[in-house]
């Protein structure tokens, strides 16, 4: 992960989210591929259900994991890039800073002295 000048981002993120996380409350709500094995009368067949279920959760979970792993590389390749920037930019500002300072001068030594 990229450091900062203010130091490491995901701490901060983390500090800043998670106590709004714990705070709000929890409601239960219906996923969209889960079965309601609590139907099922037969041992044999609840427990299949169940095991589909949680087959179906870790593919979510799994998939859930390799989306937000390829949206944190690429956030990461964007921050690298855009320091890549930064430095570019101060290099071009002091070249110019330079440039300024050279053509101070020589318009300083130029003018005759006033006496």
């Amino acid at each position: 992960m990229p450091v900062t000048a203010g130091g490491l981002r995901a701490p901060l993120v983390i500090v800043l989210l998670v106590p709004g996380l714990l705070l709000t409350p929890a409601v239960a709500q219906d996923v969209r591929g889960l079965e309601v094995c609590t139907a099922e009368k037969q041992m044999e067949r609840r427990t299949s259900c169940l095991q589909s279920n949680v087959e179906f959760l870790q593919q979510s979970l799994a998939k859930t994991s390799r989306d937000a792993q390829d949206a944190l590389a690429a956030a990461n390749r964007r921050i690298v890039a855009l320091e890549a920037d930064v430095v570019a930019l101060k290099n071009a500002l002091a070249a110019a800073e330079a440039q300024l300072a050279g053509l101070k001068k020589a318009r300083t030594e130029a003018k005759p002295d006033k006496k």
